[in-house]
C-alpha cells in the first residue's frame, strides 16, 4: 500500500464532487476454479484499490456523503481460516491502514443498507457474478437493472480522477514497465527453433513472478501474431517464423505494464519481414511524436493509419488516395485495432467503467470496422498514461472476407496481399506518460529497431 494519506486525499477529492448520497464500493471475492476452495489468483477491484488500497477478499466500502463518514465492512478472520491461510489482520487494522475510521461486519453493512433509500446509493457498473448477486441482495436489482442503474455521475467522477496519474502512481507504473521490458528481453534471449510457444511463455512468466508481482494479463506468445489476442501456446516455433509477444507485469500494488515485441525465431529478419517491420516502427515512432497534451488521440490513430497505408502502398499492397482510403477504413484490413489505450491499475484502464466515459470523455465511439476498436479517442491531458502499439496483421480469413465482398477493393491490391497471407503479424508496444510539454517513454527501454532486436536475438544462440 501507499501511505494512508494518499488514500485519504483521494477520497477527499472524490467526496468534493458530491453534495449527497452514499458511494458504494464492492470489493472482489475469491472465485473457485472447479470447487470453492481451489480458487483463481485473487485480484481486488481496481477502484477499491485506488481509494482504499486493500487487497483482501470479501470487503465492502461505503462513503456516506450525508453523514461525512467512511466505512470498511468485512468479517474478522476465524480460527478455522487462520489454520489454513495464516495470521490475518482484522477489519479495524485494515481500515487503519487506509485511514478509515468506521468499520463493521458484513451483517452490520446489511443493516445500514436496509435503512437507506435505494435511490440514494451510487455504485459502479458490476462486472463479476458476485457483484450482481450482492446488488440483488442489497437493492433487489435484476441483472438488467443493476447495469442500467450504475450511477453515471459516480463513474465520471472516478474516471476523471483516476485518469490523471499522481507522482507515486507514475513511479509504480515505471516499476511495472521496467519489469515488463525484462520479460520481453528474456523471451528474445531465450527462444529457439524447436521450442514450443508454451516454453517461451513460461520463461516470461518466471520473470514476473521472480520480481514479486505477477502478470498483468494472460500472456500472448505466438507465431500466429496476425490474431490480436491469441492465447494458444501449443505450436512449435521454427526458423522463418516471426514470434509476437504481448505481455505485462503487475506490481504488488496492482499497477500494470503492457508491452509488445516481435522478433525472428532464426535471429535475423528476412528482407520481406524487414520491410513490414520498418513500416510499423515508423508508425510507432510517429505516434509517440504526435502524442501531446491537447491532441485528440483519435487523430493520432488516423495518422498512424495513413503511415501504414502509405508504407504498404510502396510495396504494392494498397493503392489510391491515402486520405480517402483511411477515411473509408481501408487500412483496417491490416490494422483492425487501436493505436493505444489508457493504462494504470488496469492494463486497459477502467474498462469496466465504460470506454465512452473513460476513453471518449462521454462522446460516442465510431461503429466503423477498425476504428470501433480504438479504446482511446479523446484529447490527451498531462498525467495520462497510455500505450502506443501500431501493428500490421495479415489475417487470411479477413483478407478472404474483404475480397469476396468487395470491401474497399478500390484501395486494396488483393492479388499482392494474398502473397502475404502466411506472413503473420507485427506489433511493437511501449508505454508513455503525457507531460505538460509533450510525452516521455516510461520504464526501461525495449529493443525495437531491427538492429537492436537482432542484437538481442544473438544472445539466444551463444
Amino acid at each position: 500500500m501507499f501511505d494512508k494519506e494518499v488514500y485519504i486525499k483521494r477520497r477527499e477529492k472524490l467526496k468534493a464532487e458530491f453534495s449527497n448520497g452514499k458511494l458504494l464500493f464492492l470489493g472482489n471475492d475469491e472465485c473457485g476454479i472447479n470447487y470453492a476452495d481451489n480458487t483463481y489468483f485473487y485480484r481486488q477491484d481496481s477502484s477499491f484499490l485506488y481509494y482504499f488500497g486493500v487487497s483482501k477478499p470479501n470487503l465492502i466500502a461505503l462513503i456516506d456523503i450525508d453523514e461525512d463518514r467512511e466505512y470498511i465492512f468485512g468479517d474478522n478472520p476465524t480460527i478455522d481460516s487462520i489454520v489454513w491461510t495464516g495470521s490475518q489482520p482484522d477489519i479495524k487494522d485494515i481500515a487503519e491502514r487506509s485511514g478509515v475510521k468506521y468499520t463493521g461486519s458484513l451483517s452490520e453493512f446489511h443493516k445500514i443498507i436496509d435503512k437507506t433509500d435505494v435511490g440514494n446509493i451510487k455504485y459502479l457498473p458490476p462486472y463479476r457474478a458476485e457483484h450482481y448477486l450482492k446488488l440483488k441482495g442489497f437493492l433487489n436489482y435484476s441483472v438488467a437493472e443493476a447495469n442500467a442503474k450504475a450511477d453515471k455521475e459516480f463513474i465520471t467522477a472516478i474516471a476523471n480522477q483516476r485518469n490523471i496519474k499522481s507522482e507515486e502512481e507514475i513511479e509504480e507504473i515505471e516499476k511495472a514497465v521496467s519489469v515488463t521490458a525484462d520479460m520481453h528481453l528474456a523471451a528474445m534471449n531465450y527462444a529457439r527453433e524447436g521450442m514450443t510457444e508454451a516454453m517461451v511463455t513460461a520463461k516470461v512468466h518466471e520473470v514476473a513472478l521472480a520480481a514479486g508481482g505477477n502478470i498483468a494479463f494472460p500472456i500472448i506468445a505466438t507465431i500466429n501474431g496476425q490474431f490480436l489476442h491469441n492465447h494458444y501456446h501449443g505450436n512449435y516455433i521454427k526458423n522463418g517464423d516471426l514470434f509476437l509477444l504481448d505481455a505485462g507485469y503487475e506490481t504488488s500494488l496492482g499497477y500494470a505494464g503492457d508491452m509488445s515485441s516481435t522478433f525472428p525465431v532464426s535471429g535475423k529478419f528476412t528482407d520481406k519481414q524487414k520491410e513490414i517491420y520498418q513500416i510499423t516502427l515508423e508508425a510507432h515512432n510517429k505516434a509517440i511524436e504526435l502524442a501531446q497534451p491537447g491532441v485528440n488521440f483519435r487523430d493520432v490513430h488516423l495518422q498512424v493509419g495513413s503511415i501504414l497505408f502509405d508504407g504498404l502502398k510502396a510495396l504494392g499492397l494498397t493503392r489510391g488516395n491515402t486520405e480517402e482510403a483511411v477515411a473509408n477504413g481501408a487500412h483496417a484490413l491490416f490494422f483492425p485495432c487501436g493505436t493505444g489505450h489508457l493504462m494504470g491499475l488496469d492494463v486497459h484502464d477502467m474498462e469496466n467503467l465504460g470506454e465512452e466515459i473513460v476513453g471518449y470523455d462521454g462522446q460516442p465511439k465510431s461503429k466503423q470496422f477498425g476504428l470501433k476498436s480504438l479504446r482511446l479517442g479523446r484529447k490527451l491531458e498531462p498525467g495520462f498514461v497510455l500505450t502506443i502499439e501500431p501493428g500490421i496483421y495479415f489475417i487470411p480469413e479477413l483478407i478472404d472476407h474483404w475480397k469476396k465482398n468487395g470491401i474497399n477493393s478500390d484501395f486494396i491490391n488483393f492479388e499482392a496481399v494474398n502473397k502475404y497471407r502466411d506472413f503473420g503479424g507485427i506489433r511493437n508496444e511501449e508505454n508513455i506518460l503525457i507531460t505538460e510539454t509533450g510525452s516521455r517513454i516510461l520504464g526501461k527501454p525495449l529493443a525495437k529497431s531491427i538492429k537492436d532486436v537482432e542484437c538481442e536475438r544473438e544472445k539466444a544462440f551463444r
